[in-house]
């Protein structure tokens, strides 16, 4: 079976329940505080939960942090393949989750960053896998390392760009060295505006296709609207399932991993989107980065 694979940094989400953003100066109490695994790990662990084979290749840390992370990833059966850092803990990102469901973040670095071209390696990706990159991982220090090992990754791996807010502002040549590599976008509407400069969101997967490529395959999200599936010269719109949301941290995350682990049981992009949207409309109803549901859950959400 291919594998689900990602390159990406797992962190811990610290997530404060704030009645409102303070102003800038000012203050405001938290009403709740939890702790959870989240950046990659939720994407992992969401396809894990879909019955993928999975495996995070990010660097790790060696204290609280760390240790949250491996266990998470453990008990969800996903495998890491690198060795945790002796001399530092696993960042971690401030959540402030207000009552509308928005997030705003603030994000500490600790060993994730510690990737190397060869650390990555080890995740030995092989044709028919779905390889996961962030442009998260674009910024310094990881940048070298990242576009070192994609440079060695076989022909035949699907390379799925989860490009976040940041990557519409590297440098051209960046995002073409990565593009050149990249089979899969993926992406909510926001950041697929951002790249192409376009307003017109129906517009933006055809755009994206022309600069990545004929061979690619485009998904934009649109939050409660569903997501577009762009593929074979054609854009096909898969609605969502909206619910009232109580939290949306790793909404988006949730529907990338069921998505790529039902193509990876064998699933049809319009089928596995179909899943991938039923999946993030259980995960908004939960608190926390963790929420994706198990497969029979999204059977009996579907049913």
């Amino acid at each position: 079976m291919p594998r689900v694979l990602h390159t990406a940094q797992a962190l811990v989400d610290v997530i404060l329940e704030v009645p409102a953003l303070p102003p800038r100066g000012g203050n405001v109490n938290a009403t709740s505080e939890q702790r959870y695994a989240g950046g990659a790990v939720t994407i992992l662990v969401a396809a894990a939960r879909t019955g993928a084979q999975a495996a995070h290749g990010g660097a790790h840390g060696t204290g609280p942090n760390g240790d949250l992370v491996r266990s998470v990833l453990e008990e969800a059966g996903v495998q890491v393949s690198d060795e945790p850092r002796p001399d530092d803990d696993t960042g971690y990102c401030v959540v402030l989750l207000e009552p509308t469901a928005e997030r705003s973040f603030l994000t500490v670095y600790g060993a994730e960053r510690s990737v190397t071209a060869a650390s990555l390696a080890r995740l030995d990706p092989q044709p028919g896998d779905l390889l996961c990159i962030s442009g998260y991982t674009l910024f310094e220090p990881t940048r070298g390392p990242l576009l070192e090992f994609l440079d060695t990754v076989p022909r035949g791996v699907e390379v799925v760009l989860d490009p976040g807010e940041p990557f519409a502002s590297f440098p051209t040549e960046v995002q073409d060295r990565v593009l050149e590599r990249t089979t899969v976008w993926t992406s909510n509407a926001d950041e697929a505006r951002a790249f192409t400069g376009l307003d017109s969101l129906q517009d933006t997967p055809e755009a994206l296709r022309r600069r990545i490529g004929q061979r690619a395959v485009v998904v934009v999200r649109d939050g409660s609207r569903g997501c577009i599936v762009f593929h074979h010269g054609r854009g096909t719109h898969i609605p969502a399932f909206p619910q009232k949301a109580v939290d949306t941290n790793g909404a988006g995350d949730t529907h990338t991993g069921v998505m790529l682990a039902e193509r990876a049981l064998g699933a049809d992009w319009e089928s596995a989107a179909t899943r991938a949207n039923a999946a993030a409309a259980i995960a908004v109803t939960r608190r926390g980065p963790q929420s994706a549901p198990t497969r029979a859950e999204v059977d009996e959400f579907l049913a």
